[in-house]
């Protein structure tokens, strides 16, 4: 068969040799016109060939373009390629889930020792320093400053099995040392419930649940050091944490106590050993995709039953039972605002408690039932302005009550109660936090603290250090 090329070629002599041969002037003109004949139905050949590969070419073509244009057709589409995939993919997984594993032959089975895995049973340990300095003024101290380590906390925890954890929390100071919790946790006790039992910082509003060394200033609120106590509530009991059911977009948590009366600040005249019953209702809500605000709803029922009054004309304080009930009411509102693509660098969080005490008492002077009643608040805001600085300012009130019997000696009411007219106490503590890293971080503090019928006002400024170590650095749960 020819190529095009060998056709055109010698298309290309027969058309150059045509006019020569017939142009030549040759005598033998006979001869001549036979082989003129012969050419000329030599290319005619040629050009017959080469029509017919031209249409032999056209159909194939053609019949290749109709094959891609069917190829094209019956090819899945990208998502439908997707699909074919994860559908294999499932079918695979279904295929090794059912397989069933090969039974070992006795002779195949073979035993270790677990010697070196022992270390998992192990707790994880934590530890935390908390370094106090301040200098400051009132007029009733001669003293201005001191330093001191304020406490060392050695943290436990560990997953006992799948269906409970323990954890244990110790303080060491210079006053001794002091558990200051120590309970297991039984996951999912109930649907969506789960159940603490020992000793725990109770969840009465937000930062009472926090450790000292966790706190965004140096100290506890003033009002809840006032009516929960300097170390706030931590008492022993069972806890009950339950996730109530969704309510639209917002998430509801229940939790439920009953704790002995461990409390000498509010319960220092229980002896039938009566139980406390704390509740706290939590709502939590996203306002958008940078912003979220937490509120929440506290109650604390315990009851005293020993009292010591002064009767008239006596000269020591004698002791008399009534059961009398102390109720403590709380509320709690939290907003953060931390954008999510800057997250590591601002953020602005303000929080807010209010505490409210009504408690029935045997009146000390010996004038017979009377009652309590005490309230505070506080409110902070703070921001993060750089990765590693915070800076904020709380503001406290505290209000107690007023009762002329408040300062009897063996039997004073203070700080729930005080002589003078309407006493009550401001505070302000601008503050900024700067973090070395996640394992150290330091605060400076300014106190400035001032009211009626209390204290005298004071001036005090703190430097705090905290240090920690382990996997759970400053821990606030």
């Amino acid at each position: 068969m020819f190529t095009k090329n060998t056709i055109f070629r010698c298309l290309l002599i027969c058309t150059m040799a045509v006019p020569a041969i017939c142009f030549a002037g040759d005598p033998n003109s006979t001869e001549k016109d036979g082989e003129l004949a012969g050419l000329t139905s030599l290319v005619l050949k040629l050009q017959q060939q080469m029509l017919d590969m031209q249409q032999m070419h056209k159909q194939e073509i053609d019949s290749l373009k109709a094959e891609v244009a069917e190829l094209r057709k019956s090819q899945p589409s990208p998502e439908q390629q997707a699909e074919d995939e994860a559908a294999a993919l499932r079918q695979l997984a279904e295929s090794l889930v059912n397989e069933e594993e090969p039974s070992k032959a006795p002779e195949e089975t073979v035993f270790k020792s677990g010697q070196l895995s022992l270390q998992k049973l192990n707790s994880e340990i934590s530890v935390s320093g908390d370094f106090i300095a301040h200098y400051g003024r009132r007029d009733d101290r001669r003293r201005r400053g001191d330093a001191f380590m304020r406490g060392l906390e050695l943290n436990f925890q560990s997953y006992l099995d799948p269906f409970s954890k323990m954890k244990a929390v110790t303080h060491i100071s210079e006053e001794g040392i002091d558990v200051e919790e120590a309970y297991f946790t039984r996951f999912s006790v109930l649907e969506n419930a789960n159940l603490d039992i020992g000793k725990f910082r109770q969840q009465f509003g937000v930062v009472n649940r926090w450790y000292e060394d966790a706190l965004d200033q140096v100290q506890y609120p003033l009002a809840l050091r006032s009516i929960l106590g300097d170390e706030g509530l931590s008492q022993t009991g069972v806890s009950l944490d339950w996730a109530l059911p969704m309510w639209g977009n917002t998430c509801q948590g229940l939790t439920l106590q009953a704790t002995g009366t461990n409390n000498e600040h509010l319960f220092p005249g229980d002896t039938r050993g009566n139980p406390n019953l704390l509740f706290h209702y939590k709502n939590y809500r996203d306002l958008s995709r940078d912003t979220y605000l937490e509120f929440g709803l506290s109650g604390l029922l315990g009851w005293n039953d020993e009292w010591n009054v002064m009767p008239s004309g006596a000269t020591a304080l004698q002791t008399t039972h009534q059961t009398l009930g102390t109720r403590v009411y709380g509320a709690d509102m939290s907003v953060l605002w931390e954008p999510a693509d800057r997250a590591l660098y601002r953020n602005v969080e303000w929080r807010s408690e209010i505490y409210v005490l009504d408690r029935d008492i045997m009146a000390p002077d010996d004038s017979g039932r009377d009652n309590l009643n005490a309230w505070g608040a506080y409110s902070y805001v703070q921001s993060k302005v750089a990765r590693n600085l915070d800076v904020g300012v709380r503001v406290d009130y505290y209000k107690p009550d007023s009762k002329s019997y408040a300062n009897i000696t063996g039997a004073s009411l203070a700080p729930l109660a005080y002589t003078s007219s309407s006493p009550h106490r401001w505070q302000i503590c601008p503050y900024f936090t700067w973090w070395q890293s996640e394992f150290v971080k330091y605060r400076w503090e300014y106190d400035y603290a001032w009211g009626r019928g209390m204290e005298n006002p004071e001036h005090i400024l703190w430097f705090q250090a905290i240090f920690a170590a382990g996997p759970h650095k400053h821990e606030r749960y």
